[in-house]
């Protein structure tokens, strides 16, 4: 039987096909890669559901570069308005919260008539809700931390929730947006009586009955009212105005008949040193 001979190739031209063979087979699996996979030639399905698939996954990141893609190659259909709500969510969830706002209100201007505008104005309460507090006070529920805060987000926030409960009452969300009000509204209640309770150790009497007032006025419903007519009564006495401060003090007794100051005149008590030096003790 007779052998063929295969032909013969010097080195430098097997090392040059060798070259030649990866450089192909690289090309040709860039292309296939760009082809397929490329945020910049998907079409708007694939590229949403790749930014929706990487959401479900907490990969907020590539879901907001995904969605933001999409955004920009299709800047109309249903796909780009779900797009913008989901990606304000991611925004919303990597942390990024001035994005998150900015996103929201785009769509809110952009699609008032959508249908989900609802989870919106939510989202939009959601996000200056969580501004404020950190994880640590989220995590033991020190709502006390959050009331010597600066309360800007917080105001931002009730004002949210209750855009959402006037204009959607009978939103899925808008029960959830109620309890937070409620928590918000204390909070806001709390800060007050904080900087109330300051001027009234400093003897800055009228700036605390101006704040005691307040209180009074705008958050009649929160727990903290009862602390807002003591400090009230005990400002007016303070400044020898006895007519009204008894006057206040009654109110007091008929509301709230086992307030301390009822039978401790010169509540509120300043924080112990002590107390200043216990962590999240919310005299810092």
């Amino acid at each position: 039987m007779r052998v063929m001979k295969l032909p013969k190739f010097n080195l430098p031209v097997l090392k040059a096909l060798a070259v030649i063979a990866v450089v192909v087979s690289l090309s040709a699996c860039s292309m296939f890669r760009n082809k397929h996979n490329s945020l910049d030639t998907m079409p708007v399905d694939a590229l949403y559901n790749k930014a929706h698939e990487s959401l479900e996954k907490a990969d907020y990141a590539a879901a907001g570069k995904a969605y933001e893609r999409l955004i920009a190659r299709f800047p109309s259909g249903v796909y780009n308005e779900q797009a913008q709500l989901e990606l304000a969510y991611a925004q919303y969830k990597a942390n990024r919260p001035d994005d998150g706002i900015s996103t929201v209100n785009r769509f809110i201007k952009t699609y008032p008539t959508n249908k989900h505008v609802d989870y919106a104005y939510y989202l939009r309460g959601l996000i200056n809700f969580d501004r404020t507090g950190g994880a640590i006070e989220r995590l033991l529920k020190r709502s006390d931390q959050q009331s010597r805060r600066d309360q800007a987000y917080n105001l931002q926030a009730f004002d949210d929730f209750s855009e959402l409960a006037r204009r959607f009452p009978d939103s899925a969300y808008t029960a959830d947006a109620r309890q937070r009000m409620i928590y918000l509204r204390n909070v806001l209640a709390q800060y007050e009586i904080n900087v109330a309770e300051f001027y009234l150790r400093n003897k800055a009497y009228v700036a605390s009955a101006d704040r005691a007032q307040y209180v009074i006025e705008h958050y009649q419903q929160a727990p903290q009212t009862g602390d807002a007519l003591a400090i009230l009564a005990r400002s007016y006495l303070s400044m020898d105005q006895k007519e009204q401060g008894e006057q206040v003090r009654k109110v007091l007794a008929l509301n709230y008949p086992d307030h301390p100051y009822l039978d401790d005149p010169k509540w509120p008590h300043p924080p112990s040193t002590l107390r200043k030096m216990v962590p999240f003790s919310g005299h810092h």
